[in-house]
């Protein structure tokens, strides 16, 4: 049984539809990645360690890649609300699959 098929069953579109595409998109860029959740919210983990988790509140969307691929895409996410280890997005203003791609990577290479 998949932890983010579960947690997406609780989501309505068009926010389900979104965070499913990112979970994919993760899970091509880490292959090796185990599904997990951390706190209530999906994500992956690799060789053990948290790589990332997102999530759907009512007003937005987020992504949890933690500090260091923030500072280091800051350039790549104007216009997006940012905290210290945190993304937020919506639907209308989805985060690319390039950007989600760079993140993961960043991720990989910190773990």
């Amino acid at each position: 049984m998949s932890v983010i098929n579960d947690y997406l069953k609780k989501v309505a579109e068009p926010q389900k539809s979104v965070l499913k595409h990112i979970s994919e998109i993760i899970a091509q860029t880490a292959p090796n990645a185990t599904e997990a959740i951390s706190y209530g919210m999906p994500g992956y983990k690799y060789k053990d360690k948290y790589l990332i988790t997102f999530a759907a509140f009512k007003d937005h969307l987020s992504l949890f890649p933690g500090a260091h691929a923030i500072e280091a895409l800051q350039d790549k996410l104007t216009g997006y609300k940012l905290s210290k280890g945190t993304i937020q997005f919506s639907v209308d203003k989805p985060l690319p699959d390039s950007l989600i791609k760079e993140i993961v990577t960043i991720r990989l290479n910190d773990i």
